[in-house]
């Protein structure tokens, strides 16, 4: 399955594939050959990075799934202005990862926010504070959650689905960032983590840990 967003620049890229392998072979131009292999190239690894594949998230009560694939880089205990003290969970995704997004609880969609700001590398930790950014609360009773979908060094569009007031499940796709990007996830400090930094999750199905009510 392909996720929606990369509709526009795979047909364009295959338009261009087809037209260059054509002319190119059949002119006798090197410089439309050169571009075939190109723009193949760039079809191909489109592909590949706007695969959306269905998974099946894991029943459970109050499970916390991850939000996104890549690698966990930080896991830290924060003050946040509207999860009060929280621990914070930060996925980065490599230009190979689904950059779908899933949510990780069930809840009701409290606010929805766009930051404008810098792109620096989605690895590096400050870009969780500076660069462009979408903000998700969910609101589950008086617990507050917030999901950050943010743009990387390359990523320069984030999509955002959630709609303000809608309820939502674990695994519900809500966006795509564009490659390369970093999601953060902040839930209440007495929440139990049970994945480490350094370890590979699987958005929509990996268990990161457990809500505390």
């Amino acid at each position: 399955m392909l996720a929606p967003e990369g509709r526009k620049i795979l047909i364009g890229l295959m338009v261009l594939t087809f037209i260059c392998g054509i002319a190119g072979y059949g002119y006798e131009n090197d410089a439309l050959k050169v571009s075939y292999f190109i723009f193949g190239f760039l079809f191909i690894f489109s592909l590949n990075f706007f695969r959306d594949p269905q998974r099946t998230t894991p029943e459970g009560e109050n499970l916390l799934i991850a939000p996104a694939d890549g690698k966990v880089v930080l896991i830290d205990e924060i003050e946040d202005e509207v999860v009060g003290n929280a621990k914070q969970i930060s996925i980065f995704l490599n230009v190979f990862n689904v950059h779908s997004n899933k949510m990780p609880v069930d809840g009701i969609v409290e606010s929805v926010d766009y930051k404008k700001g810098k792109f620096k590398a989605a690895f590096d930790h400050s870009a969780s504070d500076v660069n462009e950014q979408a903000i998700i609360v969910l609101s589950r009773g008086n617990m507050k959650i917030k999901i950050k979908q943010i743009a990387g060094l390359i990523a320069r569009r984030i999509h955002c689905y959630a709609k303000v007031g809608s309820e939502v499940k674990p695994g519900e796709r809500f966006g795509f960032i564009m490659f390369g990007s970093r999601t953060d996830l902040i839930v209440p400090s007495n929440s139990v983590v049970n994945v480490k930094v350094g370890d590979n999750v699987t958005g929509g199905t990996t268990v990161l840990g457990q809500l505390t009510t």
